[in-house]
This record gives structure tokens, C-alpha cells and sequence, in this order.
């Protein structure tokens, strides 16, 4: 990576993804409720639920791509770059790294916790798409 970034490490790429999901929250929760009058009291997963599910993961994947970062991450200066180009991922990269949350959060959340240990701060998910998330300083 250039001198010009940091890897970025476990504590504030959690606060970036706070703020993802408070965003994602502020525009899917009143649509919910206009959708399905039960969105909060529902046990089931219903229609509204997967389109919400396909919508955010669209609109991170999208952001990736486009921004380099989500809103969160791009509001702390973090992005999110292919480890050995340094440039924005592709398409398939993108969606790779979202389907590797699967199994990074599968036991435990070890693999999203693994950016604690590893000397690239990467998770499971980074591993697998070949990414970082690096601090612009």
C-alpha cells in the first residue's frame, strides 16, 4: 500500500459499519412499515424482508465498487481497495467480499474479528476477495 494509507484496524471499521447500518435503517424501516403494516411485530421473513436484504446488499456492493467505500467508511476516510493493485474492486470482487461475511460470521464472528490479529487488518471476507480497508492520512 502507499505511504499515504494505513490498514485500517477492527475498532473503526466498526464505527463505519454502525453508521451503515444506521443509514440503512433510516430508509428501510419507514418503507417497511408503509409495505407491511406487521414489519415489527412479524416473526416470519417475508417478501419485504428479502427485497431489503438484496436492496442494502445492491447498495453496498454498488458503493464498493463506485466509491470505494460505503458511506460509513467514506465518512471516517477508509476505503476499501483490491490488496494488490490498490485500486477500486470490480464487480465480482465486491460481490465476493459480501458473500464472504457468511462465512466470517458463521462461528463466532472469528472472521470478521480476525482483522484484530492480522498483520493487514483483514477479515475472512478480505481474504477471500483479495481486499483491504485502509485509512487515508
Amino acid at each position: 500500500m502507499s505511504q499515504q494509507y494505513q490498514y485500517a484496524g477492527f475498532w473503526i471499521r466498526m464505527g463505519a459499519s454502525i453508521i451503515d447500518a444506521i443509514i440503512i435503517m433510516l430508509v428501510t424501516i419507514p418503507i417497511g412499515l408503509l409495505l407491511n403494516e406487521d414489519y415489527f411485530t412479524s416473526t416470519e421473513f417475508n417478501w419485504v424482508d428479502a427485497f431489503f436484504q438484496l436492496l442494502s446488499a445492491a447498495f453496498i456492493v454498488y458503493c464498493w465498487v463506485k466509491f470505494a467505500g460505503t458511506p460509513g467508511k467514506r465518512l471516517l476516510k477508509l476505503k476499501v481497495l483490491d490488496a494488490q493493485t490498490g485500486h477500486h474492486l470490480t464487480l465480482g470482487q465486491s460481490i465476493l467480499r459480501y458473500l464472504g461475511y457468511i462465512p466470517a460470521t458463521l462461528i463466532f464472528c472469528l472472521g470478521l474479528l480476525w482483522v484484530i490479529w492480522d498483520p493487514k487488518k483483514q477479515g475472512w471476507h478480505d481474504k477471500i476477495a483479495n481486499t483491504v480497508v485502509v485509512k487515508e492520512i
